[in-house]
Formats: C-alpha cells, structure tokens, sequence
C-alpha cells in the first residue's frame, strides 16, 4: 500500500543512510545486485521488501552497523505485518525504537537501551536477525542486473590437478601453448570426421598426427573430439557450419564404427580420452534423435574400451543449457542410459554474453547437477566447450579479458562441490573470440600469463572449501576458494578472493601475511590491514596452516 506510515518509517531510515553514505541509489542497486527503482521505493518508503535481507543488504552496502541492522529489523518486521498485529504492537509499546544518528555515539546510546524488561526483546529480536543473515538474501525484488548462485562447499582436502587448465587447439599446426596449460582438446583444428574421412574408404591422418605429436612432445594429455558426418556418411542431410560436412547421423551406423575404430586404433596409448560428439543438443551439430545419439554412444564407447582400455570415454558434449530445449535434450538422454555408457560428462559452461561475469556459469552447474540427479546419476563432468555464437561476440578489453579468464578456471574449482573436474578454455591459437590467449606464432596475451600465474598460485595447493556472499560471511559480491598449500619447506593456508561485480573491502584475518596479485608482484600485509577485493582475483597467504 504505497503511503502506508508503516512503510514510511522504514523508508526514513533507510534515506537517512543513504544520505550519509553518499550513495546514489544506483550505486546502492550496483552494489546488492538490485534495480535502481527498486533501492527509490524502498529507501522513500513506497513500499517494503518481502524479505529482510533485502533491506539488510541496502543498510550494509550504507556502511550500516550491527545495531541500526537491529533497529531496522523491528521496522521491517511491522513494516510487513498484517495491519492488526501492528495496531496491537504499537499499543504495547512506550516509545519508537531508537537509532543512533551518529556513529561516535553507539557505546553510549547502546548502553542506555539495556533498560530493565528490554533486554530479553532484544535477545529475541538479534535471534531473529540472525536467522535471517545466515539464509542469506531473499530475492532481489524487479532485479535488473544478474542473479549469480552456485554452489558452496566445505570438503576434505583435495589436490588441484594440472589437468584442471585446459584448452581447445584451434590450429591445425601442431604448435601447442608456450604458456602452462595442464590438458589440450582438438576441435576446429583440421580433425573433424569430415576432414579426416572426406571419401569413403579413404583416410588423412596427417593433421591428427602433428597435433597428437605435438601435445606428446608437450607432455600434455588430448582430448580428441567426434563430430561432423561427412556428406557421403549423410547424403540428404542438411546443412552445417563446415562446408564439406552435415549435422546429421550416419544413414548407416556401421560407418560410424569403422571411423572410431580406425581413430582408436591409430592413436591407441597416444590420444587419452574420446569426446564421443562435439555438441549434441545443438542442430547446428547435431540434428538426430537422442535415441540413435544414445546407440551411437553405446558402439563408441564399446569399440574404445575393446581397442584402448586406458583411453577415458566422454560422452556426447551437451550446450545450449541456458534454453528449455537444451536442457530437455540432456535430460532425456540422461533418462535413456547414455550416461551409463561413458566415463565422464561433457557439458558446456558459458555465460549468455562474453561480457557477463564468468560466475554465472555457476547457473548452468546447478541445472546440470539437477537433471542428473533427477536421472538418477551422478557421472564425472569437463567443460569441453562454449556456445556456437562466442565468434560473433565483441572482444573484451585486455583488463577483462584477463581477470575473465583466470575466473574461468575458478569458477571450475568452485564447481568441484558437482564433481566438475576440468574446464578446457576456448580457444587456443584463434584470435575470432572475444578472449584471445595466443595466436599461433605470437606471444601469450596478459590473459594467458595471469591464468599461469593461477597455476603456480595452486601448484602445491589442496582446495579445501569456495564460498560466496552473506552465507559464507563476506560482502554480496565477494566470492573466496581456500587452500591448503603444502611445499618442500613448509605449509600454509591461502585464499584467493575476487568479486564479481566492482570491489569491497575485507579485514585481513589472524596471521595473514602477503598478498600475491596477478601480474606477480607481492604487497606485505598485517592481521587487520583492509584487503581491497575487485574482480582482479588475488591470493591471501597466511604464516601457516591451521588445518
């Protein structure tokens, strides 16, 4: 009820608040991931939230303390009580609750409402608050900007393997990354089934072989990729993205068999893992049914594991999972067994536009953790890939582009709460996309060397939780992966905090030391020191472990 005094006696204090912070209501929406109408309404007392947590986000991002949380919380609570209840808790009660105007006189006017009677309401009323900060934020009421979730995790101590830091190859050169990576994947890199077999019967190898020789000579396990049915295989299929091949099955599935056998037995103890279709729920790849996907899946996994017993079967790649059809298609190949033919899941992260923070990928993690477990299983799972449309999307500047890719590979490690193992980066050796890494024969971009300098970060590291926002106790914006890391000459606990939208400010804890930041230079840092966290990941060291 817009004018309801109710509403307005919330809305003053919240105005009060704002206007000493110096906040525009933009920035405040900025800040909490709320729109700007929406601060406007609460702070003039139009209307009130339906979750608490909204209004505690709007008073913390003011710069707000645990006792005008406490006073806004009563506000609140009478704000969206039924009209009756409200008349009968004003009759009750002798005066407002007060709130301090200035922070200097906090102890003074703390001590003063510690009065007889009172103190077992307040007990009451703290309980409440803080049963409503440790559920977290309720939901942003007309929210423009982006919701980010995912999942929070606390689990014993794990090594971060190297293999963690993958790439796609895009160059049919055989030169591999002159910076660390710990895995390549060969797609759009002169490999497709249409390349290798362009006539029936007849075969080149010559491309596979520079490349597997040159991820061999780099010490790095491949990921060879399936996909592109060459127009003989597919005579009336239609149309796909390559020229000289088709989206659809093969009429006849034993030219299916012939192909993966010969790939197997070829490169067998040389390519270690088969991606059995590069992006099955995508026409543009794959415009066949899940059935003859799911058998086509079944005659590949069972010939690799004949030819090549060590070599890991990926299952088909699933995108497209930002729309109800992609999902759909997942599940229903889920549902049919396909997964109980393969070693690992491929699926797709990315976000909806290149220029989204890449903790929105967190979002299609929990879809995908929901369809399988619905299904009923619960694979391994890479991230082999990216959306069809990532050539067409504008570059992003060198800053973004950096901080954007190192939290690529964060957002993997965050996601290890889903059994998400390996993220492959798309792409190495192209320079179409809106992240580039290092065009073949050039140097690594800034980007390729933070996300090295990420690896040494974790070289010795074991993840032992990520967490985000209020219910892991740190700002909205604020996302944070803890370590264990164990060297030759001693251990010692780190973290490596980030935002995902502009910055805030933390409190370095007990025996925090340095701060290690991306382009490799180191800042000493005191127990209490404010620690300045942007979307720029940085490592906290601390003296040792506690763990």
């Amino acid at each position: 009820m817009a004018g309801d005094a109710r509403y307005r006696d919330l809305g003053d204090r919240l105005e009060r608040l704002k206007a000493e912070s110096g906040h525009s209501y933009t920035g405040i929406g900025r800040k909490i991931h709320l729109s700007k109408s929406a601060v406007h309404r609460y702070c003039t007392g139009v209307s009130a939230p339906r979750e608490f947590g909204v209004v505690e986000r709007i008073a913390l991002a003011c710069g707000a303390n645990r006792d005008e949380v406490v006073a806004l919380h009563r506000l609140w609570l009478r704000a969206t009580a039924p009209a009756k209840d409200v008349a009968d808790d004003l009759g009750r009660e002798a005066a407002p609750v007060p709130i301090p105007a200035e922070p200097a006189h906090f102890p003074r006017r703390r001590r003063r409402w510690l009065l007889p009677g009172v103190v077992t309401a307040m007990a009451g009323l703290l309980a409440l608050l803080l049963a409503s900060s440790s559920a977290g934020p309720g939901p942003a009421e007309d929210a423009q900007a982006q919701r980010i979730g995912g999942p929070a995790w606390t689990l014993p101590p794990a090594p971060v393997p190297s293999t963690s830091f993958g790439v796609t190859i895009n160059s049919a050169t055989g030169r591999m990354p002159s910076f660390h990576v710990g895995a390549v994947r060969f797609w759009d890199s002169g490999t497709r089934w249409s390349e290798v077999q362009r006539l029936r019967g007849e075969f080149d190898w010559s491309t596979l072989d520079r490349l597997v020789a040159g991820a061999a000579e780099a010490g790095l396990p491949s990921l060879f990729v399936f996909g592109g049915t060459p127009k003989w295989a597919s005579p009336d299929g239609p149309a796909g993205p390559y020229p000289e091949g088709t989206p659809a099955p093969p009429v006849d599935l034993a030219d299916w068999d012939l192909f993966v056998s010969s790939v197997v037995n070829r490169y067998r103890g040389r390519i270690d893992a088969y991606e059995l279709w590069v992006l099955a729920n995508d026409r543009h790849f794959y415009a066949g049914t899940v059935e003859t996907l799911v058998e086509m899946t079944r005659r590949a996994a069972a010939i690799i594991r004949s030819a090549d017993p060590k070599a890991t079967v990926v299952c088909p790649g699933m995108g497209q999972l930002w729309t109800p059809e992609g999902v759909s298609f997942l599940q229903r190949f889920a549902e049919a067994n396909g997964y109980g033919q393969c070693d690992v899941a491929s699926v797709k992260l990315f976000q909806k536009r290149a220029s989204d923070p890449p903790e929105a990928m967190l979002e299609l993690t929990a879809t995908i953790d929901r369809v399988l477990h619905e299904a009923g299983v619960h694979p391994r799972l890479w991230n082999t890939g990216t959306t069809y449309s990532i050539a067409t999307q504008a570059p992003l500047d060198d800053v973004a582009a950096r901080n954007h890719a190192v939290r690529f590979f964060l957002v993997g490690l965050y996601a290890r709460k889903v059994n998400l193992e390996r993220m492959y980066f798309y792409n190495w050796g192209g320079t179409r996309v809106p992240i580039v890494l290092q065009p073949v024969g050039g140097a690594p971009t800034a980007a390729a060397l933070a996300v090295e300098v990420l690896q040494r970060w974790l070289h010795h590291a074991q993840s032992r939780s990520c967490g985000h926002g209020t219910p892991a106790g740190l700002p909205e914006n604020v996302w944070r992966c803890e370590f264990t890391v164990t060297e030759p000459e001693r251990t010692y606990d780190a973290a490596i905090q980030w935002t995902d939208r502009g910055a805030a400010t933390l409190t370095a804890g007990a025996g925090t030391r340095r701060l290690d930041r991306l382009d490799g230079t180191e800042e000493p840092v005191q127990p209490g020191d404010p620690i300045t966290v942007s979307e720029e990941p940085v490592l906290v060291v601390s003296d040792a472990s506690g763990h």
